[in-house]
């Protein structure tokens, strides 16, 4: 276990004492760092009869999220629900509108408040950390709608935060890149469907076994845009010719590099403007 500095340490305080004050837990896990750290924060205070996981295994969740999800909840001995929410089979999700992250949220959330039968006097818990309310979330919507609890933001605990006191529980993910949902990829106001979906994670994958890590392969029908990190557009641009073969071999019929580099929630500019 790494040391943390005493400001970390009255936060974590604050945490236990929020977690052990409420009967259990129904955690919304998605297998990123935040809801990730309110899961195990769960299960660590108040034991594992009382603090439940439960991962949506979507057409817009990538696949080795899922499975790092899954190894997660067993090296933690950790219970883990799978369920399967039908986002893509509503027209108000999959057209796409700039609010598409409040519908998906809103089954998933309704879903887990079903669940609270098996689970009489348990919370619902989302991983929304303190900086998350400085962005542009629908969720956070939903959230509210479905009487769901985030206990990052409650203990104010921001992005940083939850990194540092994840690598001082020797988490695995703990410096794990953002892994937004796939739809993300797609601009407003054009259809999600499943075969961009595949698209989108099949390019990444490509992108991935090139060694690079933290990427995105935004849509746009019949072209695919790709972001990496500003320091490794060079290595990227070396690289291209090939890597624009294999991308196109999914369908695409132009691929091109975005050498403004990786801007997570870059296509929220068309909502500003």
């Amino acid at each position: 276990m790494n040391e943390i500095n005493t400001v970390l340490q009255e936060k974590l305080g604050i945490l236990e004492k929020w977690f052990v004050q409420r009967k259990g837990s129904i955690v919304a896990f998605s297998g990123g760092i935040d809801s990730t750290l309110v899961l195990f924060l769960a299960r660590k205070f108040q034991g594992k009869d009382s603090a439940i996981g439960v991962i949506s295994n979507s057409e817009s969740l990538k696949n080795k999220d899922f499975i790092l999800a899954q190894s997660f909840c067993a090296e933690f001995d950790i219970q883990l629900r799978v369920i399967k929410t039908e986002e893509l089979a509503d027209e108000r999700y999959n057209q796409n509108p700039i609010n598409r992250c409040f519908f998906c949220k809103d089954h998933l959330f309704h879903d887990l408040q079903e669940l609270k039968k098996e689970y009489p006097g348990f919370d619902v818990l989302s991983g929304t950390n303190f900086d998350d309310l400085g962005d542009y979330r629908p969720g956070i919507d939903a959230a509210q709608k479905n009487e769901v609890l985030s206990p990052l933001v409650e203990c104010k605990i921001t992005k940083a935060q939850v990194r540092e006191i994840a690598q001082h529980f020797n988490l695995p993910n703990w410096n794990k890149p953002a892994s937004p949902c796939l739809s993300s990829r797609i601009p407003y106001n054009q259809n999600v469907t499943t075969e961009k979906l595949k698209q989108i994670e099949a390019a990444e994958e490509i992108l991935n076994s090139y060694g690079f890590e933290d990427v995105r392969v935004r849509h746009f029908g019949t072209f695919a845009r790709i972001e990496v990190q500003e320091k490794d557009l060079d290595k990227l641009l070396a690289i291209k010719d090939q890597v624009y073969i294999e991308i196109k071999k999914l369908g695409f019929a132009r691929v091109e590099i975005d050498e403004e580099g990786l801007v997570s929630g870059k296509l929220n500019r068309a909502i500003k403007h």
